[in-house]
């Protein structure tokens, strides 16, 4: 009984992988800085290997495969430069676009996020998505005089919340 050609590529395939995974492996080890991003090139050889089987030659197959893992860490490794050079560009954006906060910011921001998340909710829902009373009370499924007294009373602890921050927190 003869194998079909399917077969005998698969097995073919098997015997590579199982021959060499380990020293194509070691190969990105050795060159790499985090190890773990050996195992997706190690795969990312293989899948090559497997479409390009017929391309394979049968006695020289370590350095084939060598030079399939070469083209792959150098990819991976234009990749990273790209991926760097961009989040070191948002950085930079961010660093212009974004100023550093006021301390009185930064001391508004200490005392928000003591305050219980229904006070954070009424008021983030009143500064920041710009809700008026009966928006507010649609919003919070309540009355708008209901809505109008939750938002008072949240501003009011907020403002005590920031007077008695310690004078060493105020910059």
């Amino acid at each position: 009984m003869t194998e079909s050609p399917p077969d005998a590529r698969l097995t073919r395939f098997e015997n590579l992988f199982t021959c060499h995974h380990d020293d194509v492996l070691r190969y990105f080890v050795r060159r790499l800085d985090v190890r773990a991003d050996a195992a997706d090139l190690v795969a990312e050889t293989f899948l090559i290997a497997w479409r390009r089987l017929d391309d394979v030659p049968a006695g020289e197959i370590l350095p084939w495969l060598y030079g399939v893992a070469r083209r792959v860490l150098g990819n991976h490794r234009r990749g990273e430069t790209r991926r760097h050079g961009l989040a070191d560009r948002l950085r930079d954006d961010l660093r212009t676009a974004v100023p550093d906060p006021q301390p009185a910011a930064v001391e508004a921001a200490e005392a928000f996020k003591q305050l219980s998340d229904a006070d954070r909710e009424v008021l983030s829902l009143a500064a920041w998505e710009g809700l008026d009373a009966t928006q507010l009370a649609a919003a919070l499924d309540c009355s708008r005089s209901a809505a109008s007294v939750r938002l008072h009373r949240a501003r009011r602890r907020l403002e005590r919340l920031m007077d008695n921050t310690p004078a060493g927190a105020k910059s």
